[in-house]
């Protein structure tokens, strides 16, 4: 891989009103023209992402959002944008004038703050003008780290850099492994990767290269078959393996094939575990057990692939759950980072294995569902109980497994051989 995956970035997104330097402060940091620079009001309409390594954090994705004190229909239409920046925010970074700090500062410092989003406080233009000293007085009783900057002639750019360095949260320091902590080193893993159709010609699928990173990073050993080559495999073996992962789109014919004794999950379930809480998203799965024909859900995909025939997300789940509730169901669909602001239309959401954004970003949709009373799953979970498979598919998860047997479930044997009629 040339570039580390957004999803895998540690996102800090530049907050303020308009015309506060936001942008200049970006191509301050970055040492690009990323944002263009005006002393017009409200020049950056949407969201601009820039990747890059910032040492010695590592790889990070700044995002500069448009003024949230913009204006008019269109200026709510940006706010709107700029609030969604919230929901994968990792960092955030409010920018002000020097010498000014309005309530729209505290809204977006309340808004942080309220989602547990660590936070430094940038006075830029401090060339023109300096905070006064009452101000920074309560900004310090907060704890809150702040910095003179004036983003066009670089002042202050050091000690920005040092205050992220300080701000990072832990858990993106430790990242956690993807298979590195279920299987020894040593052991090997049989990734059984299906060749999508919406797979680029010449690769395999982001999750399945991370995958395959992570077992040689904690030196283990892994083989990758397609469906049809598994059997064939696992009979050439002197041992059985420590671990077979699959696509969830095979996952009935892969658990025939493998094994009782052998572990076995799916990439879209690994994916829950780091990119979310596996525990909350087998909870929210249960709620499928509830669903009834005619009710809505909404599914949920992070990148913005062009959907083929077949594809996974509007042919195959809505088949597989119409299947296991018996009968019709209304799906919505939405990509990217839009997410609904009014969920009580769902009576579930469905999200993708999210291998294209950040863990913040599906952390901050568990609370939301969760908030307005809806569940959620994901793909892999999803159709694991569907297929009547959800108990085997989490044995290397035991507090997740507990979560799944603390709540009603049909009979698992009985979903299997319905859906394999």
């Amino acid at each position: 891989m040339q570039t580390t995956p957004k999803g895998f970035r540690l996102h800090i997104g530049l907050f303020g009103r308009r015309n506060v330097g936001k942008s200049s402060l970006l191509n301050a940091l970055t040492r690009q023209s990323v944002s263009i620079v005006s002393d017009v009001a409200g020049t950056t309409t949407d969201p601009v992402d820039k990747a890059m390594e910032l040492q010695p954090i590592g790889p990070v994705l700044f995002i500069d959002t448009a003024g949230i004190d913009d204006v008019g229909a269109l200026g709510e239409m940006r706010i709107r944008r700029t609030r969604q920046v919230f929901d994968r925010t990792d960092v955030g970074i409010i920018v002000t004038a020097a010498g000014e700090w309005t309530p729209f500062e505290d809204a977006i410092l309340e808004e942080l703050r309220s989602r547990g989003i660590p936070v430094i406080v940038v006075f830029n233009k401090v060339d023109l003008a300096r905070p006064d000293a009452p101000l920074l007085v309560r900004l310090k009783e907060l704890k809150l780290p702040c910095v003179h900057t004036a983003a066009k002639g670089g002042e202050g750019l050091p000690d920005l850099r040092e205050a992220l360095v300080c701000t990072v949260p832990d858990d993106f320091i430790k990242t956690p492994p993807i298979v590195g902590d279920l299987v020894p080193p040593g052991e090997l893993v049989v990734l059984v990767v299906p060749i999508d159709m919406e797979a680029p010609k010449g690769r395999i699928i982001l999750p399945q290269v991370q995958t395959i990173r992570d077992i040689l990073d904690h030196d283990a050993y892994c083989m990758v078959v397609k469906e049809r080559e598994l059997q064939s495999a696992l009979d050439r073996l002197k041992r059985p393996p420590a671990l077979v992962v699959t696509d969830s789109q095979a996952f009935l014919e892969v658990a025939a094939t493998t094994p009782d004794s052998v572990p076995l999950t799916s990439f879209s379930i690994l994916f829950a575990r780091i990119k979310g809480d596996l525990g909350e998203l087998v909870r929210g799965t249960m709620g499928i057990n509830r669903l009834k024909p005619g009710d809505r859900v909404l599914i949920c995909e992070t990148c913005t692939h062009h959907p083929v025939e077949e594809d996974i997300g509007r042919v195959k789940i809505p088949h597989w759950l119409q299947h296991y509730v018996g009968g019709p169901l209304e799906f919505t669909h939405v990509q990217g980072h839009d997410f609904p602001d009014d969920l009580s239309p769902y009576r579930l959401v469905v999200q993708c294995g999210a291998c294209m954004g950040n863990r913040r970003e599906i952390l901050s949709r568990i609370v939301r569902c969760r908030s307005a009373g809806v569940p959620m799953s994901n793909y892999g979970l999803t159709i694991a109980l569907s297929l009547g498979i959800l108990p085997r598919a989490l044995g290397q998860f035991p507090a997740a497994l507990e979560v799944y047997r603390q709540h009603f479930a049909p009979d698992s044997a009985t979903c299997a051989l319905k859906h394999a009629s």
